[in-house]
């Protein structure tokens, strides 16, 4: 019996560690200081233009950069809105990728956009 136990033990243990190892690759490093304030002037810069622009209603949208993705949230008000603050953020100098995830608001509730 102790044979079929240990004979269990080593395809579970080595599927733990397999685990563990991935999750180790899969973890980005921490971003420095600089890294980090670069991040918080294209974030400046993305909110700039998006208020700037006269398609857009961007008050209650928000925006948040890690390694130059902006990651775009909050509320928009009609269907176009979402690609418009894309299209936008998109020209921002520093932006290397979008992340699109506003709430599209309609009659005061939340819906799918």
């Amino acid at each position: 019996m102790s044979r079929r136990l240990a004979g269990r033990r080593l395809p579970s243990a080595l599927a733990c560690a397999a685990a563990v190892i991935v999750a180790a690759c899969a973890t980005a490093p921490p971003r420095t200081e600089a890294q980090r304030a670069v991040d918080d002037a294209v974030t400046v810069r993305v909110a700039q233009a998006l208020l700037a622009d006269a398609n857009l209603y961007a008050r209650h949208i928000d925006a948040d950069t890690t390694r130059g993705i902006v990651h775009l949230s909050g509320y928009v008000w009609s269907t176009n809105e979402p690609y418009e603050a894309q299209r936008v953020v998109a020209t921002v100098p520093g932006v290397t990728a979008v992340v699109d995830q506003p709430e599209l608001m309609v009659g005061g509730r939340t819906g799918a956009r």
